[in-house]
């Protein structure tokens, strides 16, 4: 047996251990109850607290009405206060006695949500209305917060200049466009851990959620400003976990592809396009998965399949096109239903 043959049975052999074993801690995520447990008090012996940005619509209402309903089972406080865009929930955090915050900038909305809150509950809800697209914010926030022992934030609030995809120059008001998304998608996600995270390193624990985007897996075309946002929160998130994991913090960076928001144009639920409630239930489940997770099985499959596309199909000037086309498609109904709501209204 010659040495270029011992090569190549080596390469070989070295290519079906390394995919074995990917296919191994793939197979963990089938079963993240069995493989990445979480004890019942696991929230609650992190801090008295959770703080979550973005609590309106979307993901966000969902998780908070997702919350009232687990509320209803214990008969333990909690405390609620609204933060901008609200795209997650947290369940187990009111079983577990938490008391939370919530921000968001639609105050009508948000008193309905804190109305729903008390009426559903009896309990105690406070609202803060901030516009993290707005610059000079958060001085008022960290004032609301500084005595509050949080345990757990949640960087949820995002904006998505446009649904239509299009071309970087071709945004309308494209300076303010830039501002308004780096302060919203970027800044705000660094502000709120630099506001909370002292306290989780002083206290040796806590959980911080950045939500990303699955656009962020790769570049992304006509998404430009948005996907590059996303990337920051992805690598902001796993680098802070490198620093404080060895704290007992846990820091995550939350990735979905489709979710039925207005984000995403309320498309219609299917195996691939998840609805708010049960994205969010299955998200929760891999929070001790690692620093990053899609938040659910058939999100996982979809990176890993968009991953697989050779860069020079996935940005050809054929495929840009058809991705255009197809949100055209899939959001021209919706769109002209909602104007001739509008027209109707008036």
């Amino acid at each position: 047996m010659d040495l270029i043959e011992l090569f190549f049975i080596f390469l070989g052999t070295a290519v079906i251990v390394y995919y074995g074993v990917k296919l191994l801690l793939f197979s963990r995520m089938l079963f993240p109850k069995v493989f990445f447990p979480q004890p019942k008090n696991f929230f609650s012996s992190m801090g008295e607290w959770a703080v979550v940005t973005g609590a309106s619509e979307g993901i966000g209402r969902a998780y908070a009405f997702e919350f009232i309903i687990k509320v209803k089972k214990t008969k333990k406080t909690f405390c609620v206060l609204c933060l901008c865009k609200l795209h997650f929930r947290l369940p187990q955090l009111a079983e577990q006695g938490m008391n939370v915050v919530i921000m968001s900038r639609t105050k009508a909305t948000l008193d309905q949500v804190a109305k729903k809150i008390g009426d559903t509950t009896g309990r105690k809800v406070k609202v803060i209305v901030t516009d993290f697209m707005k610059e000079n914010v958060f001085g008022e926030i960290e004032d609301q917060l500084r005595d509050l022992n949080i345990g757990v934030l949640v960087n949820n609030v995002g904006m998505l200049p446009r649904v239509i995809p299009c071309k970087f120059l071709e945004s309308a008001e494209l300076d303010q466009t830039i501002t308004k998304l780096i302060n919203c998608n970027v800044k705000t996600v660094a502000k709120m851990c630099k506001i909370i995270l002292p306290g989780m390193d002083n206290r040796g624990k806590g959980v911080i959620l950045n939500m990303s985007s699955g656009v962020a897996s790769v570049p992304f075309p006509l998404y430009t400003l948005y996907a590059a946002s996303k990337v920051f929160v992805e690598r902001f998130s796993q680098a802070l976990q490198a620093e404080y994991k060895d704290k007992g913090i846990i820091i995550q960076a939350v990735s979905p592809f489709g979710v039925s928001t207005r984000m995403a144009a309320y498309a219609e639920t299917s195996f691939v396009t998840l609805s708010p409630e049960g994205f969010v239930k299955s998200s929760l489940q891999y929070i001790r998965a690692g620093d990053k997770t899609h938040g659910s099985i058939c999100h996982m499959v979809l990176g890993w399949l968009l991953q697989s596309i050779p860069p020079k199909v996935l940005c050809s000037e054929s495929m840009l096109h058809s991705l255009q086309d197809y949100v055209k498609k899939k959001t021209a109904p919706k769109s002209a239903a909602q104007a001739a709501f509008v027209n109707k209204g008036n």
